[in-house]
């Protein structure tokens, strides 16, 4: 079992969807993906920035989880980032309705030196610069880094996005993301062509319709487990890339076999965040639970010839 260092937002999110709201409810990308990682591993190195409006007691909890935060920074006279959205019928669209960055608007993420040696590293969904702020600091015997980025970036920081993904091993992102970046419709031609780009893995998230994992000249399918109730994606794809990471860091083996194993790991711990709001669901799940809905994966994809 191998350090995971997760990067990203922790935050305050407020959700609308057809099912109902959730005001001021905890969110963020490395809240998501450390306590997806937490149910494989309890050496999770977690680096963020919230303000003083931050519950305490939501970060004892994320520490009783296994995940360390001595490189989350508390800003004073603060307020942590807030985002407010609101879902579609579907559920596969959402609206924007309101991005305050407050205190991740001049964030310097500074890596406490027992960080620098993870050897597993989840970069979330944030600016590029940060992305590369954080790899500049690590110690270089990482086995494997991961990066989330989305469609943003794309549009504004192009150049400095292509920099960050040429240092990455695994890059994760959704369809329409991959599509974006590639300039080809067809995932497989879109998968080849970020390939290009740097990363030896391409994980395509397509939400409801699961995941594709691309890499050593081989593609593997992981469905999305068929829920009769989705209350709330929100933090689905970062909860993923929490279980998918969490799960590399526990066996450490980085081959091809062992990233479908992940790949359906992280798929069984998003197919748990949608079934509440917030971290609802995350927060108090049982082993067994885990192990009973990994199976479930298995009994879905498999068949005999």
């Amino acid at each position: 079992m191998k350090d995971l260092l997760t990067v990203g937002t922790v935050a305050f999110d407020s959700i609308e969807t057809p099912y109902g709201k959730a005001e001021m409810v905890i969110g963020g990308a490395c809240t998501y993906a450390s306590y997806a990682a937490s149910y494989f591993t309890d050496r999770i190195n977690l680096v963020s920035i919230v303000g003083d409006d931050f519950p305490k007691s939501e970060m004892e909890a994320l520490e009783d989880k296994g995940v360390n935060l001595k490189g989350l920074e508390i800003k004073e006279n603060a307020k942590s980032f807030f985002w407010a959205g609101k879902y579609h019928e579907n559920m596969n669209k959402r609206d924007t309705l309101t991005t305050d960055l407050n205190v991740l608007d001049d964030f310097d993420p500074v890596l406490p030196d027992e960080y620098k040696s993870s050897k597993y590293v989840m970069l979330g969904n944030i600016t590029p610069e940060l992305q590369t702020q954080v790899l500049d600091q690590l110690d270089g015997s990482q086995r494997l880094i991961a990066m989330d980025t989305m469609n943003f970036w794309m549009d504004i920081a192009w150049d400095e996005l292509m920099k960050v993904i040429g240092r990455v091993d695994i890059l994760t992102i959704n369809d329409e993301e991959a599509r974006q970046m590639s300039g080809e419709y067809s995932l497989v031609k879109a998968a080849n062509k970020i390939h290009e780009l740097g990363p030896k893995f391409i994980v395509i998230k397509k939400g409801e319709h699961g995941a594709l994992l691309f890499g050593d000249e081989q593609i593997f399918y992981a469905p999305a487990l068929p829920l009769s109730q989705v209350y709330d994606p929100t933090g689905a794809g970062d909860t993923f890339a929490g279980g998918f990471m969490g799960y590399l860091a526990k066996t450490d083996d980085v081959t091809f076999d062992n990233m479908k194993r992940a790949v359906i790991h992280g798929s069984a711990m998003a197919s748990f965040c949608v079934e509440e709001f917030s971290i609802k669901r995350l927060k108090n799940l049982r082993d067994d639970e885990v192990n009973s809905r990994v199976m479930k994966f298995k009994q879905l994809t498999h068949f005999d010839l």
